[in-house]
């Protein structure tokens, strides 16, 4: 038995393996069909047509046209790009961008460079379990908002935002906002529909759903224009310049040919998360930091008194692993936990649990067996 074989992997928010109909496709594009899809031969022909597949394919999952997909190299950068097009867009329309103090590295970052240019920006706190408000995004939007971009799932904790809420604020506040939704934890884990969903952009990455890393779209809702972020030979209508990478776009393919029944997928999973809850509560070992009605692929817990990094290290040695947080935090304390006011003590023994459609109740039974061991070799802080 391998090293991988024996191993119980927990922390799928933060990258997932790559599947074998990604690996697959991957070969096809490189070995084959490996010529510059802007080229007029018969190779360039080929790979546009492996591309335009992919782009076609997002496009039917979303309930959209494949002109509103355009390829990036994955969430970082479509979720920079949105931001800062969309506001440059809008300088002329108005000065406000509302946003959440939960948000992603990726579009919390942008926006305080913004701010710095002279945006002004609002940021709404989550409740103490989580959650955002409906209340707190009507409050917030205004008729001189020309930007809100808010998370559908959060990636430490679960919770789920009420993006559509953010567009009826938008609508009854008569702004000219454009709505961003950050989709990385939510693509390809739960049905998504652009046009029910509201937002004018969407963004995601395929490394978070047995794809390869490096390879991401945006959503740009037809008829809305914003400024391109990279310039160059006008690729992806002009919108993203540089050669497309045709090996990880069919990645990307391959992993969403792959996941099956998104529902059932779904379904699934929140009775496993339900289960290791339950499994967690009953043994006594930990405190749920997650809400009730989080997103089912991400489950936060604290076992008090232990060091988060302090259990992850002994949780890997079990071969058991999950996460302390956020991997963009790199082992800093969670900003989500501190903005949902919970103590000091909480943050710093948090452990981030996150699914994907290959786990199995074994996995949650050796999860908690080795948090039991941990809790009796490790000495208490």
């Amino acid at each position: 038995m391998t090293y991988l074989e024996n191993l119980v992997y927990l922390d799928n928010s933060a990258t997932t393996t790559v599947c074998d109909k990604a690996i697959i496709e991957m070969g096809g594009a490189l070995k084959s069909d490996f010529g510059n899809p802007s080229s007029l031969h018969i190779l360039g022909f080929n790979a546009e047509k492996r591309v335009n597949t992919a782009r076609a394919y997002i496009a039917e999952m979303l309930f959209s046209d494949s002109g509103e997909i355009y390829f990036t190299s994955g969430g970082t950068e479509s979720n920079n790009t949105a931001i800062f097009g969309a506001a440059y867009r809008g300088r002329k329309r108005g000065n406000k961008i509302v946003t959440t103090t939960i948000e992603h590295p990726s579009v919390s970052e942008p926006i305080r460079r913004l701010e710095e240019e002279g945006f002004d920006v609002v940021r709404i706190k989550p409740q103490s379990d989580g959650t955002i408000s409906e209340e707190s995004i009507f409050n917030a939007v205004d008729g001189n908002t020309i930007l809100v971009s808010i998370m559908l799932v959060n990636n430490e904790t679960g919770a789920i935002l009420p993006v559509r809420a953010a567009r009826e604020a938008i609508e009854r506040a008569a702004a000219p906002a454009l709505l961003h939704c950050d989709c990385v934890q939510a693509f390809g884990k739960t049905p998504i529909n652009v046009k029910s969903l509201g937002a004018d952009i969407i963004t995601a990455s395929a490394h978070k759903i047995h794809g390869p890393k490096g390879v991401g779209f945006m959503y740009l809702k037809k008829g809305v224009g914003i400024r391109p972020l990279i310039l160059g030979g006008g690729q992806e209508k002009g919108l993203r310049s540089g050669t497309e990478s045709v090996p990880l776009i069919c990645g990307f393919y391959g992993a969403l040919k792959s996941i099956g029944d998104i529902k059932a997928n779904y379904d699934r999973i929140l009775n496993l998360r339900d289960f290791a809850a339950s499994e967690i509560i009953k043994n006594d070992i930990a405190v749920i930091n997650s809400p009730d009605t989080a997103f089912p692929f991400v489950l936060n817990i604290s076992v008090p008194g232990y060091r988060s990094e302090t259990m992850l290290h002994f949780l890997e040695r079990e071969g058991v692993f999950v996460s302390s947080g956020s991997a963009c935090a790199k082992g800093k304390g969670s900003y989500v936990l501190k903005e949902m006011g919970l103590s000091h003590d909480r943050i710093d023994s948090a452990l981030r649990i996150s699914f994907s459609r290959y786990n199995k109740k074994d996995d949650v039974d050796r999860l908690v067996s080795a948090i039991i061991a941990a809790k009796a070799a490790l000495r208490r802080r």
